[in-house]
């Protein structure tokens, strides 16, 4: 049979009008499914020039096999044929009602654009599912495995990140007028006994990092730790802490977030391949990564996982430094009281106290000794009022007047808080 169409030779862009001749071979097998059908049931496709002077036949110009033959996506108008064993632009274009006369002539036009859809199917699921996985191991793989890469993180990289985050926390917090340092004096009797404290809790323990907690004004009841070492107890918070056992609890709660690097774990599973990346490139510096990641570490939570290893490590503490850490509890939940907004900044948004969590503090509660207070009623009186400016906060610590309830052996003689957190030697 005959049809008209519109020829293109793969060379040029125009068009020619020419006459197609299919001859149907002879038709060896018949299920479309079987291998053989679409070589044995082919039929030859002779393209002759359309000779519009005698309105007939001209040369012929190409010849196809029909089992060469694909059919190209078009309009329902049309019908576009290209064939796969010459040039690659070469094709024919129908038209009309001939259309459905060439899909009976050459059935195996069906046969091959069923399986060429089947495989952009499957491309597109093998794709899809690529991207999944590649979006899985970004949102849960590397969060998952955070805690192994962290072992791949120098200390003092760390700390590098920890102090650009510190670099900060000024404009963080600009709105409730910044973190200003309620006592700068480094050896005031405040001072003094925090950072003694901070010492006694890291003897014995492994970490690279000189932890160093600042008591800082800023109304928000709230106290965290930074990559590094660098820990932060806001005015807000000390307001609301009632005794030193709850004072004492936070403290070790928050150096053990040091010690387990756990903010350094937050930044890797919330940068993700961005902070590999930089690792590989070698900007661990923290300056392009942790600038855009110290609200990360501000404004949102540990995992449970974290919160129960910090709540562990201030409970193993507490046994050899005659605290209460199950007296954190009371301070939560004091702080929970707060409206909303409060609580989502505070101490309790930051640090959430869920059942599990509340029931494991309350197996930690266990009666203390009085006479070993870690901290003296002088220098929990001076604790208290760091923020208020009172004389008290900040009187210099003297070799007569070292503070201690009677029968305490806290004696301090230096500070041995640092300036900037440093990799411990």
């Amino acid at each position: 049979m005959e049809f008209e169409a519109q020829y293109y030779d793969g060379v040029v862009a125009r068009a020619q009008n020419v006459l197609v001749e299919i001859e149907q071979l002879d038709k060896k097998y018949t299920d479309p499914k079987s291998p053989e059908f679409l070589v044995e049931n082919s039929a030859a496709i002779a393209i002759s020039k359309l000779d519009s002077e005698r309105g007939g036949r001209g040369h012929e110009i190409a010849h196809w096999r029909s089992n060469h033959v694909f059919s190209i996506s078009s309009s329902k108008t049309e019908l576009r044929l290209g064939v796969s064993n010459r040039l690659a632009g070469e094709r024919l274009v129908f038209s009309g009602s001939q259309i459905d006369k060439i899909h009976r002539l050459l059935p195996g036009l069906a046969v091959k654009r069923r399986k060429n859809i089947g495989r952009q199917m499957r491309f597109i699921g093998l794709a899809s599912g690529a991207l999944v996985s590649l979006v899985g191991a970004y949102i849960i793989g590397i969060p998952l495995m955070a805690n192994r890469i962290v072992g791949l993180v120098p200390a003092q990289t760390e700390v590098d990140f920890g102090l650009t985050i510190a670099g900060q926390m000024p404009d963080a917090f600009a709105e409730q007028g910044g973190i200003p340092l309620c006592d700068e004096d480094a050896n005031s009797v405040a001072n003094l006994a925090i950072a003694r404290f901070v010492d006694q809790a890291l003897q014995g323990v492994d970490t690279p990092f000189a932890v160093d907690i600042q008591v800082v004004n800023n109304p928000i009841p709230n106290a965290f730790a930074l990559p590094g070492g660098q820990a932060y107890y806001f005015s807000g918070l000390l307001q609301k802490t009632q005794n030193s056992d709850e004072f004492s609890a936070v403290l070790a709660h928050e150096i053990g977030h040091v010690v387990a690097r756990h903010g350094m774990q937050k930044m890797i599973s919330s940068a993700g391949t961005g902070l590999l990346v930089g690792f590989v490139l070698g900007d661990i510096t923290g300056l392009s990564v942790a600038g855009g990641l110290g609200s990360v570490l501000i404004n949102n939570s540990f995992s449970r996982e974290a919160e129960r290893e910090a709540d562990a490590f201030a409970a193993q503490v507490s046994t050899r430094m005659n605290f209460n850490p199950a007296a954190m509890v009371n301070l939560l939940d004091r702080v929970a009281l707060d409206d909303e907004f409060a609580k989502a900044m505070a101490l309790f948004g930051t640090h959430p106290l869920n059942s599990e969590r509340r029931e494991a503090l309350a197996q930690s509660d266990r009666q203390l000794s009085t006479n070993d207070a870690q901290f003296s009623s002088q220098e929990w009186l001076a604790i208290k009022s760091m923020c208020s400016g009172s004389g008290t906060a900040n009187q210099r610590q003297s070799d007569n007047d070292v503070g201690g309830d009677e029968g305490s052996t806290n004696n301090p003689t230096e500070n041995p808080r640092r300036k900037n957190t440093k990799i411990k030697t």
